[in-house]
C-alpha cells in the first residue's frame, strides 16, 4: 500500500512546472478571422518562395489566426473560427529560426513552419498562409516584431540587474563621529557682509552711470544780419553786408544828409 501511495504522489518538480504553466498569462497580440492555408511544393533551391506557384485561388483550409504571447514564448495558432479547434501551430522562440518567411512576389502571403508532437517526437512542416487585406498582413508581422522587441528589452534588463548585483554600490554616507569640513577663501580680512555690500554698491553705480543719456554739444547759431538801407541795395546788390558797420566821418554824414534832403524834396513835390 505504501508503494502505491508513493507512486500516486506527484513529484514536487512536476507540480512546480504545472503551476508555472497555469500562472503564465496568455496575451493575444493579433487575431484575424479570415486566414487561408495552402499546400506548397518543396523548395528545390535556395531561392525564396513565390505565391504565384501555389494557385492562391484554391486553398485547403480557411479559419482564424491568432498570435498569442505566453511568457517568453510566442505561439501562432490556426483555429476553426466556429468551434475553436486547433488546426496547426508554430512557435517563435529566442535563438531559433524564425517560423515565418514572406514571399518575394506579394505582401499578403507567407510560409509558416508548423510543429507537431507525435508520440514524443517533434516534427515540422511548411505550409503557405495568406490574408485578404494587406493591412492584416502588416499587423501580423508587427505583432511578431513587438514580441521579439519585448524579449530583447527583457534580456537587457536582466543583464543590468546582474551587473548591479555583482558590483555593489559605494556608500558615501558619513559614519558615526565623522565630520565634514568646508573651507571658504576670503580676500583679505574683510568680512563676507562687507564684500557683498561693496559688490552691490558697485553694481548700482555702474547701472546709474550707464543709464544716463549721453549729452550732445551744439554750437550757438550765428548772429542775424544788420538791416540794409535801400540806397545801398540799389547801388550794390551783390555786395556783402558787414555785421559791424563803422560810424561814418563828418564829411560822409553831410553827403548822406544831402541825399536824404533831395529825397525829402522829391516826396514834398509829389
Amino acid at each position: 500500500m505504501e508503494e502505491e501511495q508513493q507512486l500516486q504522489r506527484p513529484s514536487p518538480s512536476g507540480a512546480s512546472e504545472e503551476e508555472e504553466e497555469s500562472e503564465a498569462i496568455e496575451l493575444v497580440l493579433f487575431h484575424v478571422n479570415e486566414c487561408y492555408v495552402y499546400l506548397i511544393p518543396p523548395r528545390m533551391s535556395a531561392a525564396s518562395y513565390r505565391a504565384d506557384e501555389w494557385n492562391v485561388n484554391k486553398w485547403v483550409w480557411e479559419g482564424s489566426l491568432k498570435v498569442v504571447s505566453r511568457g517568453e514564448e510566442c505561439i501562432i495558432k490556426l483555429e476553426d473560427k466556429n468551434t475553436g479547434e486547433l488546426y496547426a501551430r508554430a512557435f517563435l522562440r529566442k535563438g531559433e529560426p524564425h517560423p515565418v518567411e514572406p514571399v518575394i512576389d506579394s505582401s499578403r502571403y507567407f510560409v509558416l513552419r508548423i510543429e507537431e508532437n507525435l508520440g514524443g517526437r517533434l516534427r515540422h512542416a511548411f505550409i503557405g498562409i495568406g490574408f485578404r487585406e494587406r493591412s492584416q498582413a502588416y499587423d501580423f508581422q508587427a505583432a511578431l516584431h513587438d514580441h521579439m522587441k519585448y524579449l530583447d528589452k527583457k534580456k537587457t534588463a536582466e543583464e543590468m540587474e546582474q551587473h548591479f548585483q555583482s558590483n555593489p554600490s559605494v556608500d558615501y554616507s558619513l559614519r558615526e563621529g565623522e565630520t565634514l569640513v568646508l573651507q571658504i577663501k576670503n580676500k583679505g580680512n574683510r568680512s563676507p557682509k562687507s564684500t557683498i555690500s561693496e559688490a552691490i554698491n558697485s553694481l548700482s553705480l555702474e547701472e546709474s552711470s550707464t543709464s544716463k543719456p549721453a549729452s550732445v554739444s551744439l554750437k550757438p547759431p550765428p548772429p542775424p544780419p544788420a538791416p540794409v538801407s535801400p540806397v545801398g541795395t540799389s547801388e550794390k546788390p551783390n555786395s556783402t553786408v558787414d555785421p559791424h558797420p563803422k560810424e561814418p566821418s563828418p564829411g560822409q554824414k553831410s553827403e548822406a544828409d544831402a541825399v536824404e534832403d533831395d529825397f525829402g524834396d522829391f516826396q514834398a513835390a509829389a
